[in-house]
This record gives C-alpha cells, structure tokens and sequence, in this order.
C-alpha cells in the first residue's frame, strides 16, 4: 500500500476560458474576437480551420460564445459555488478584445480592467488564487481584419500592450500566469487557435510557422516583463498534451509517432529551452517553411517559462498509414483508433496510464515543474426525477486520472497542481455544444442557446468537495 501524500500546498481547483463562458460579447466596451465568428454547427470546422478567407457574422447563423453562461454577470455566484468545493486555484482568461476591442488602441478599456479586477477581487476573498491565460485562443477581430493576426509581426507589439496592462493592473491579484492556450493547436485549427485564415494560394505551412514564431518571440517577451513586474510571477508555457503511441511495433510506426511527438513538443520545446530544437532545421525542410527573423529573435527566445502546463484527454495513435486505419473521431488532432481503449460519447480515447506515460515524458525531457490545467470529461448529463444529475461517468474518469497523476508523481514527477476542465458546463471549444458537458455544476442551456441559465449542482461536485478537503487522500 502507497504512503503517498499530496504536498500540502498542492493547487486543487477547476478551469474555464473567458471566450467560453464570459459571453456579454458587446458589453462593457468588449470588442469581437476570432472565437465569436465561430458558429455552431456544420460551418465551424471550416471556419476553425482557417478555410475561410475573411470570416464574419452571418445573420443565419448561431454563434454559442456570444452568451457563453453569462459568467460575466454570474462570476460571483459561480466563484462562490468553486469556493464551496475548496477550490485553491481557478484558472480562468482574459479577454483580449474586452481590454483592447481592436487590438491596437493606445490606451485599454477601463471598463474591461475593472470586470477582471473585481472577478480576481471575488476570488481572493475566498482564498482561492487565480491562474490566467493571457491568450486563450481569441485574439481580436480588429488585428485579424487590419494585420491577418500573428502572421504580421506588428501583433508583437500590441500583444505586449495587452500584458503590459495585465501585469501592472493586476499585480498583487495575480501570480500564476500563462501566456498562451495549447499553443500546438495552431498546427490542426489555425483560425481558432491562433486567427490565421488562409488566403487563396497562400503557402499554409509558411504562413502557420511564421505566426508561430511571432506568437513564440511575444510569449519570451511577456514572461520578461511578468518577472520585471514582479519576480514572485510563475509563467507558464501550455500544451494540448497526450503521449502519441505507435500502432504496432512496426518501426515505420514506431518512426511516425517520433515525429508526432517532435512536432507537437516542438513549441514547448523552444519556451523551455529558450531554443528552437535540433530537429527544426529538417521539421522546415520537409513542410517548405523559411522563418523570416529579426535580429535579436534567438535573444528573445532565451526567456524561459517557470513551470509546464498541459492539457490532457486523451493519449493519441499513429501509423505510418493512417488512411487504412479506423480514425478516432472526435479530436482535431488526427489520430488512429487504439483498440485497447474505450471512448467517450466524442470518440475520444480514455486512457489514464497515459496520463503517467505524458507526465513522465514531459517532466523527463524539461526538468521542470508541471502543471495539469485541463482534464475532464465532456458527456451528456441528465436531469432524474429527483432533480439529480449522477454522473458516476465522470467521477470514475477523474478518480482514475486523479490515481494516474499520483502515480506520476510517486514516479518523482514534480506536480503544481491541477484544475479540472471545466469546474462548470460551458460552451464547447471543438463542437460549440452545450450537451457535451464537463462541469460539476450544470448550467440549464441548450445547444440552440434555450434555457435559464440556471445552476444546479451534479453528483462530482460533493464528490471533488471530498477530495480536496482530503487533499487526495479519499478518492472513492
């Protein structure tokens, strides 16, 4: 039997994004942002993918961001329902375009500082830190109209405007910082992680890896200027996270899942290590990508974060030929079906060794501290005759991944903390669904935005009560 224990300052908590909660899209001054031209429904991997030149409103359409869960007029009441749970940490985002509603205005929105401010206020008051992303995948529709987003290097500058006010107006509030969401998702959904829709005859890769750079110089300079402000700022890099194992020990296999793995490290690698790796120049060569540097570039690059931040799902699967293979659908990171796996109601795998496996492999290559900021279980939740909502489902999935994360750490991994996705229902990212549910708290809304937006709490949310109060120790 394990005498393993959580370190007493381990950070329990949950995590949202502002893009999908917030919603009050045209409130207190905010501006559009790229997430809020995303629809429900078919149009969205298209326009996600960056396959629409100039992406806009279209009256027909239903944009699920535009309302989220109303969290901007709800955030007391749902931070004292976390705080209720015990929660030490929230991560949360900051909207851009709340702050600077094009992007690139002299000054920002006060009325946006002071939205943030309070929220932060709101959490402090119950000892609960919060953990924000400066980028989570919104970037204002100002600079993606006027610039073409993080393909121009103009967007730099008005980035570190955007931080600059973060840090300063928020110092004291805020400590644990990330620069930006899952930076390896510009790879696989280039508009919605990054703003980037492609123009006719555009070179795609050159296009996708020279606003990466830009996006990779603007996070070295950001964390500079965290620690500038304040040396007690923690700044983290964050990773759509999830080890790729080979489909069978064929070496073309074995081969295929080296270079998954090489380009989807490939950005942490270079917030780590303060270096592009050895395998750039040869990643380059093989996609036809040229990056066009300014002098002082590699400089830049050379600050680091403090710690490592991950999502983690699900482990993916890859062949040397995927076409012959059974897909795993669901995920915008492509993949084969691992017939050693179930899945969930989204045809993503459910694999809590992999967890180990991912945490092992990242604490092994970096060496630094990591942090789980996302891992959960999107599923349909139903309302019984009592009003209840069990979801046992759910409660099974994080107590194996909550045992998986022990395990790592027993394995000598160095562990923050970690912040479920999502602590309440929002908005969908991949599908823009209501019904594909994460939280401990249900919020009544439905994929066509009907609904009171009333909470109610489900059967995980005394059960996550539990095992914070007993910081791990009871998981049952």
């Amino acid at each position: 039997m394990s005498d393993f224990q959580f370190p007493e300052d381990f950070l329990w908590g949950g995590a949202i994004s502002a893009n999908q909660a917030e919603g009050a899209f045209r409130e207190g001054g905010r501006g559009l942002s790229n997430i809020d031209v995303l629809p429900h429904g078919v149009r969205r991997l298209e326009v996600k993918t960056g396959n629409v030149p100039k992406p806009q409103l279209q009256k027909e359409e239903y944009y699920p961001s535009h309302e989220g869960i109303d969290f901007y007029h709800c955030y007391k009441e749902d931070i004292a329902l976390i705080a209720e749970m015990g929660f030490k940490v929230f991560r949360t985002s900051i909207s851009w375009s709340r702050l600077f509603p094009d992007g690139d205005e002299e000054k920002p929105n006060q009325v946006g500082i002071e939205f943030y401010r309070s929220m932060f206020l709101e959490c402090k008051k119950y000892g609960i830190e919060p953990l924000v992303t400066l980028c989570h995948f919104d970037a204002p529709m100002g600079l993606v109209e006027k610039y073409g987003s993080w393909r121009n290097r103009k967007v730099i500058d008005y980035f570190l405007r955007y931080a600059d006010t973060c840090f300063k107006e928020f110092s004291g509030l805020v400590k644990y910082w990330l620069t930006f969401n899952e930076i390896n998702i510009i790879l696989h959904s280039p508009f919605s992680g990054a703003g980037i829709a492609f123009q006719e005859r555009e070179n795609k890769a050159q296009t996708t890896y020279q606003a990466a750079h830009h996006i990779l110089v603007a996070s070295a300079l950001a964390t500079k200027l965290a620690h500038e402000y304040d040396p007690g700022n923690q700044v983290g890099c964050m990773l759509a996270g999830g080890s790729f194992y080979p489909y069978s020990c064929n070496p073309e296999d074995v081969w295929e899942s080296v270079k998954k793995e090489q380009e989807n490290l490939f950005f942490i690698d270079v917030q780590v290590r303060g270096a592009y790796p050895s395998y750039a120049r040869k990643l380059f060569q093989d996609k036809g990508v040229s990056l066009i540097m300014e002098d002082g570039d590699l400089e830049i690059l050379k600050n680091t974060v403090d710690f490592v931040s991950f999502s983690y799902y699900a482990s993916r699967c890859v062949a040397a030929d995927m076409n012959d293979k059974t897909a795993n659908e669901g995920n915008i990171i492509r993949s084969v079906k691992n017939p050693y796996l179930q899945t969930s109601g989204w045809g993503w795998s459910i694999d809590p060794l992999g967890l180990r496996i991912t945490m092992n492999q990242l604490y092994d290559r970096y060496q630094k501290p990591l942090f789980i900021v996302e891992n959960g279980l999107g599923a349909k939740d139903e309302i019984d005759q009592a009003g209840r909502i069990q979801d046992d489902y759910r409660i099974d999935y994080l107590r194996s991944h909550i045992q998986a994360m022990k395990e790592a750490m027993e394995d000598g991994v160095e562990l923050m903390g970690y912040t479920v996705w999502s602590c309440i229902d929002i908005v969908s990212a991949s599908t823009g669904e209501m019904s594909k549910r994460y939280g401990f708290i249900y919020v009544d809304r439905a994929d066509d935005g009907s609904g009171t937006l009333k909470r109610r709490k489900k059967k995980s949310f005394d059960w996550y009560k539990k095992v914070i109060e007993t910081n791990g120790n009871d998981i049952d």
